[in-house]
């Protein structure tokens, strides 16, 4: 994809060749794990049980070829005209043609931005303190913008084609497999990472509420789903520590500290080619770097949770208001999925249609009220 925003080349500096060694030895590891390949169901229409097993085991399963190209250009199409709308700065209120931008008259948090190459939550109070240990930053090339937005949050709003991957029938079947029939939304987002200015994700853990409960186990906090647009490499790709999200709340600073870097030793590279679709255990320690590669990497990400881990529980606070999630707050966020599977019938409708269960004798209707209705949806996201 050929953009404004793309900088000159640039490197991990001193640390470019311990770096490029972890990465190729990562993908090593990556590819031993037995965890990858594409959706398979039973003749009964579940989930095949070794897809469950393999990730249960792991905390993490890269879905191949989930997205076609039709698909994928339509997200394409979608990216290009967010790029093309985002304000010239940080709270400025017009992109760059003058034009009211992106998220301007949002209340909810949508852009989040960074220097380039920077970590912004890393060793800070931010996310309720949950990425302990800053990254590495490497040193942007001289004509990189000053910042660049590389998260956007509530992202159904602004991509009707990031919605009709949020109703993907397969998809929903695996929500369903790992949370439930009754499964619930978490949130939605667009991760870009612009070769040469992408900013990295501190190691962290994304789970918040249910560290003492004692019905934790090792769903409790939901998992999210990954869409590749260009699919991920290893060096502008989420990074996971197999099987991190058995083992409760992990001390990250402990752990980087017995590494002696932050290139933790046991976590590999989610690898995926385009329309690939990664699911991740949010209980599982992850992070990124920064995107010194010459790729790009956009995903489309959104996240489930079991019903039973939301209703009654006090929020996390971490993307939204602390409030507890009563049914109607649930229901109410619950609505984008209705919306997803009629605007994914509209434009696929040879596929066969997801039923959700919750929404039986329902009718969901994606028209220009539903349209309208989605501005600043994510103020009732439910973060755990």
């Amino acid at each position: 994809m050929d953009t404004a925003v793309r900088s000159a080349a640039v490197d991990y500096g001193a640390e470019e060749a311990a770096m490029q060694v972890y990465l190729r030895q990562g993908e090593q590891r990556a590819m031993t794990l037995g965890n990858r390949g594409p959706i398979r169901f039973t003749a009964d229409g579940r989930l095949h049980p070794d897809i469950l097993a393999a990730y249960w085991r792991c905390g993490f399963y890269v879905f191949e070829d989930v997205l076609k190209p039709d698909e994928l250009a339509d997200i394409e199409a979608d990216l290009k005209d967010i790029l093309d709308r985002l304000p010239v700065e940080r709270g400025a209120p017009v992109d760059h043609k003058g034009r009211p931008a992106l998220a301007a008259d949002c209340t909810a948090p949508t852009l989040l931005w960074s220097r380039p190459l920077g970590d912004p939550f890393g060793g800070t109070a931010l996310a309720n303190g949950r990425h302990p240990v800053k990254m590495y930053e490497p040193t942007p090339a001289a004509d990189a913008p000053k910042e660049v937005v590389y998260l956007i949050l509530g992202s159904l709003q602004f991509s009707e084609a990031a919605l009709r991957v949020y109703g993907h029938p397969h998809l929903l079947t695996v929500a369903a497999a790992v949370n439930g029939d009754d499964f619930v939304p978490f949130n939605e987002a667009i991760f870009i990472k612009a070769p040469g200015l992408g900013a990295s994700v501190a190691w962290h853990q994304d789970g918040v509420t249910h560290w003492d409960s004692p019905d934790w186990d090792e769903g409790i906090h939901g998992f999210n789903f990954m869409a590749q647009l260009y699919g991920c490499t290893p060096a502008n790709g989420v990074w996971v520590v197999p099987g991190s999200h058995k083992l409760g709340k992990a001390d990250i600073k402990a752990m980087v500290a017995k590494a002696g870097t932050e290139r933790l030793p046991d976590a590999v590279p989610l690898v995926c080619k385009p329309g690939d679709v990664a699911i991740t255990n949010r209980q599982a320690v992850h992070g990124s770097f920064a995107n010194t590669s010459r790729d790009w990497r956009v995903t489309v990400n959104f996240g489930f949770h079991r019903r039973r881990s939301v209703l009654g529980v006090m929020g996390g606070g971490v993307h939204n208001a602390p409030a507890v999630y009563d049914d109607a707050r649930i229901r109410e966020r619950a609505r984008v999925i209705g919306y997803a599977i009629d605007a994914r019938r509209r434009r696929f409708p040879h596929e066969q249609p997801y039923a959700y269960k919750p929404h039986t004798g329902e009718t969901w209707r994606w028209d220009a009220a539903a349209r309208a209705g989605m501005k600043d949806y994510n103020l009732l996201d439910l973060s755990i």
